[in-house]
């Protein structure tokens, strides 16, 4: 059978440096960091007491109080940033086949927040199990998808994809092949996580993974630098309305970018370390390139996973070398996760946004933070450090890495017309 084009119609995005789509991008190209002292509980006794919060979000501008009571925080951002990509699409929600629209959701690790309150609030209580009725409801990762569709009435595919930080990526590609293969005109895809909690931050601080960087939090989310020493976490929630080329066409739609293709492999390695030579990123690459069918010398830029970590950025610099071979010294890298931090499960889907948008503006935004180079990473790299560079960018690459090996590859390229 013949696959069906894809493309990407409409575009939300709630992130660390930026509540819409407009404030992201104006974030992403100033070198804009979102990491500062945490808000939202007493950090005293944490080893880090830094993260990339929501800056001035407020529920009550988007749900009324009782909805709002029965949304976790990482379903409120999903819905929020869904809403955004419906409305820039231009969809008409009153004459679209509902039927032929699905909500295809990333989320690596769902409601923690209301987790962690729950067993905390029956700790502190008497033994009696009396937890809340939207406890389950609240924190069971799939409920994102479910109330973007109940809101609006969508019923194709619904469900939640789960690979720690490769999530939303990992939504985007069943998105694309669920449209390729003809069983829906239009996937609002995505991902969300609110992982800023007191779980969370005492959770990555055990294992090490999170920079301590508390004299200069603005500064710790640094990808490729010689004295990066972890992740910063971030949160928030990104959208892409993913639409079959020939509706989109018949309706009118603006089209920001097309999905050439997806790939996925596995470390088959370690639980939270990268293989240290990249071979499972070197096979997600060339997966994603061959279901693209491009090659190597066609991609333009490449918006890394570049988590600011030990050995996952030399890993993923390596591979992409193996690769692109001499090409990739012409290529722009670069790592939006030194302005956003890591939105976890969401990473996948805010990273895509920025890429389509760098192709949209012609501009690739800086790998910003960058003090002292690596001597394990090859200097004749272009990782866009510090600094928006003018480019136009024809086919863009994001890669998305998780805990447990997972590696998911995207590609978009500018639409033929």
């Amino acid at each position: 059978m013949e696959l069906k084009r894809v493309v990407v119609t409409g575009l939300g995005a709630l992130t660390p440096i930026g509540n819409n789509l407009e404030e992201y991008w104006e974030g992403l190209v100033s070198g804009k960091s979102g990491s500062a002292p945490i808000t939202y509980f007493d950090t005293e006794k944490f080893k880090t007491k830094f993260a990339c919060e929501l800056k001035n979000f407020n529920p009550l501008d988007h749900f009324d109080r009782k909805e709002a009571r029965k949304l976790d925080r990482f379903a409120q951002y999903a819905m929020v940033s869904a809403d955004e990509a419906i409305q820039d699409s231009g969809i008409d929600l009153n004459t679209v086949d509902k039927f032929r629209v699905g909500v295809i959701w990333g989320a690596g690790i769902g409601g923690l927040e209301t987790f962690q309150n729950e067993v905390i609030n029956f700790a502190e209580g008497d033994g009696s199990p009396r937890f809340n009725p939207f406890f389950i409801p609240k924190m069971i990762a799939d409920i994102a998808p479910g109330n973007i569709s109940i809101k609006h009435g969508f019923m194709g595919a619904n469900y939640t994809t789960v690979s720690a930080c490769a999530s939303s990526a990992n939504a985007m590609i069943d998105a694309l092949n669920n449209i390729r293969l003809g069983h829906s005109d239009i996937i609002v895809s995505g991902g969300s996580e609110a992982a800023v909690t007191i779980a969370g931050m005492g959770g990555f601080n055990a294992m090490h993974a999170l920079s301590t960087r508390n004299d200069s939090p603005e500064t710790a989310s640094r990808p490729f630098d010689a004295t990066r020493d972890g992740f910063v976490l971030g949160e928030g929630g990104g959208a892409l309305i993913l639409e079959e080329y020939e509706h989109a066409k018949a309706r009118g739609a603006k089209i920001y970018a097309e999905v050439m293709g997806g790939g996925l492999s596995s470390d088959a390695y370690h639980m939270t370390a990268p293989h240290p030579e990249g071979d499972g990123v070197v096979a997600v690459m060339k997966n994603c390139l061959k279901n693209a069918g491009l090659q190597p010398e066609d991609v333009d830029a490449i918006n890394t996973h570049g988590t600011s970590t030990p050995l996952g950025d030399v890993a993923e610099l390596k591979a992409i070398t193996k690769v692109f071979g001499e090409h990739a010294k012409t290529m722009n890298i670069n790592s939006t996760k030194s302005m956003t931090g890591h939105l976890l499960g969401a990473a996948g889907a805010i990273e895509a946004i920025a890429a389509i948008l760098s192709m949209k503006h012609g501009i690739v935004p800086p790998t910003i933070n960058h003090e002292h180079n690596d001597e394990n990473i090859d200097p004749e790299l272009n990782l866009t450090l510090n600094k928006a560079q003018k480019r136009d960018v024809k086919v863009v690459m994001s890669n998305t890495f998780g805990f447990g090996g997972h590696n998911a590859c995207v590609v978009f390229k500018k639409l033929d017309e």
